[in-house]
């Protein structure tokens, strides 16, 4: 039985930083491609980062150079490093990948943490 557990969460003001944090649990036997998405209320969830099982990464226009993605293979566990936070990232943050468990290969989601910057 495959989880994502987010992390990390919190209030901040803008030009702070946070370390979002996923980890998985379970009788994993592979990870591959990951990624973080987030949604404001009443809008879509948007990918913000991904990174591939060969920690190749892509990130959207608006946090570019301000938020990086990695993963530690060896714990199972993938972080978002958000700096200069801005209130446009107030958000619920959530893990997405594809994991390898006991039944085999599936795409998970995590729960959800929030994520609020103020002015």
């Amino acid at each position: 039985q495959v989880q994502l557990v987010e992390s990390g969460g919190g209030l901040v003001q803008a030009g702070g930083s946070l370390r979002l944090s996923c980890a998985a649990s379970g009788r994993i036997s592979g990870i591959g491609n990951m990624g973080w998405y987030r949604q404001a209320p009443g809008k879509p969830r948007e990918l913000v980062a991904s990174i591939t099982s060969g920690s190749s990464t892509n990130y959207a226009d608006s946090v570019k150079g301000r938020f990086t993605i990695s993963r530690d293979n060896a714990k199972n566990t993938v972080s978002l490093q958000m700096n200069s936070l801005k209130p446009e990232d107030t958000a619920v943050y959530y893990c997405n990948g594809h994991v390898a468990g006991s039944t085999g290969w599936g795409i998970y989601w995590g729960q959800g943490t929030q994520v609020t910057v103020s002015s």
